[in-house]
């Protein structure tokens, strides 16, 4: 199978972690940001992630390809379900941290944002989305104020640091994707079940975290 990517998109980070949680292989195809050919002749559309099935067949929806991959090879191994506080972190988070997010992407030397027409594509694009990267990078104390009281909430959720409700979930594959590339902010502190848990879902997903990178 080959799986066609962003690095730094969480709708792909969900995409890639089934292969890893159920070491399945599959071909990684990093797509510059800017390739809107590639992705429009595989199923009409600039999207990413897309799973090109063994039966040759494009499919794009990272949640689509989760279920797939997890029912159609081998035992399956998430629980579907999702806690409605779960949900509410995510929703609540999601009003804010592409603020800290979004601009550091284009510095951590990804593989989409190769070459110079890729990344004003994106800060094109993105900027009209959510304003001037300048100006939310210079607020990155006050976000991180915020994200790291909503940090503390989140960790009293966790069963335990090796799955968020104590057994492999879609918990995991909505949750996960957010904390790893929160690695890329610099003074990111996460409480330590959380730290311990995107340590031990970056392993067994075969997912990078960016706290090498971090900005």
């Amino acid at each position: 199978m080959k799986l066609y990517v962003y690095d730094h998109c969480p709708y792909c980070v969900r995409a890639r972690m089934i292969f890893g949680l159920k070491k399945l292989p599959v071909d990684l195809i990093m797509v510059l940001n800017d390739d809107e050919q590639t992705p429009v002749n595989l199923i009409g559309k600039k999207a990413v992630p897309i799973l090109i099935t063994d039966e040759e067949k494009a499919m794009p929806e990272s949640l689509d390809i989760v279920c797939y991959v997890d029912s159609h090879y081998g035992t399956k191994c998430l629980l579907d379900n999702v806690r409605p506080e779960i949900e509410n972190w995510i929703s609540k988070a999601s009003q804010y941290v592409n603020y800290l997010l979004l601009p550091r992407f284009i510095k951590l030397g990804l593989p989409e944002y190769q070459t110079q027409s890729a990344v004003d594509y994106f800060v094109k694009k993105k900027t009209e989305a959510i304003g001037d990267f300048d100006t939310h990078q210079s607020k990155t104390t006050e976000y991180l104020t915020r994200l790291h009281r909503d940090l503390e909430e989140l960790s009293a959720l966790f069963i335990n640091d090796e799955a968020v409700n104590g057994h492999l979930s879609y918990e995991d594959i909505l949750l996960f994707p957010i904390l790893r590339n929160l690695t890329c902010v610099k003074g990111l502190i996460l409480p330590t079940n959380i730290a311990q848990y995107v340590a031990n879902m970056a392993v067994a997903s075969r997912i990078d975290l960016y706290y090498s990178k971090a900005c």
